[in-house]
């Protein structure tokens, strides 16, 4: 398996993010296996349940030769500690609604250019949906996955929130969970490329991506995945992180 080389501060978060993960729950990883490191840049598409999502995440796509890097909340750099990691290890900060958000575009089109393994949950923050089914979600995802020729990767994941719920703030790490991930096959997006990229092409694509995730999701947990996304109320949308 080729991997790709990891610096001093992917080290360092290896070494103590994979104990912690083996920890906190046992993992089942199932599906397509990730193209190698050097074939080219990814897109991984996700879901999102629960604030240790990036940790499991990450731990599954470093034991498959890559390094993980994901679009975080720009919130994240203003704790300095915090800072300097997420800067080390080359994660995105993403700014929400704001112009700044095209420049969080331009450094994760460069980052695909460039061979790198990108993470991205396009909803944006964890689940509102009471039974943790996909929301509606952004489509900045659409415009990432349509500028770049480079697999895109649905997964989806499903057990962090019975060890963390970040909502109801709940931390069972015991009896110990296991936590599902299942890798899709990447997304054949081919007759979607070189169409101009309006409002209703990149909801149609992002819509179809999630989708993808959803049965996946589906999949992971053993049930049958509802029809549509959910969308939160308002006071949900203010409850939210």
């Amino acid at each position: 398996m080729t991997k790709e080389r990891d610096g001093f501060w992917i080290k360092f978060c290896s070494a103590l993010i994979h104990p912690a993960v083996r920890l906190l729950g046992r993992r089942e990883v199932t599906g397509c296996p990730l193209p190698e490191a050097g074939s080219s840049g990814v897109l991984i598409v996700l879901n999102h349940v629960s604030h240790l999502d990036p940790l499991f995440d990450a731990v599954v796509v470093h034991n498959a030769g890559r390094v993980p890097r994901f679009l975080a909340k720009s919130s994240l750099w203003k704790n300095p500690m915090l800072r300097v990691v997420m800067t080390g290890t080359g994660q995105i900060p993403v700014e929400r609604g704001t112009a700044d958000s095209r420049d969080s575009l331009r450094a994760a089109d460069d980052g695909l250019a460039a061979g790198k393994t990108l993470l991205i949950y396009p909803e944006g923050t964890i689940t509102k949906d009471p039974d943790g089914w996909p929301m509606s979600s952004r489509t900045g995802v659409a415009r990432l996955a349509l500028a770049n020729d480079v697999p895109v990767i649905p997964a989806a994941r499903w057990g962090t929130r019975e060890i963390y719920d970040g909502y109801r703030k709940t931390f069972r790490p015991l009896p110990r969970k296991t936590v599902r991930m299942v890798l899709g096959e990447p997304v054949d997006l081919s007759a979607y490329r070189g169409r101009p990229l309006t409002g209703p092409l990149l909801r149609e694509v992002t819509d179809l991506l999630m989708t993808r995730v959803k049965h996946l999701l589906a999949e992971a947990r053993g049930e049958q995945a509802p029809d549509g996304f959910y969308t939160p109320t308002r006071s949900a949308d203010r409850n939210g992180d």
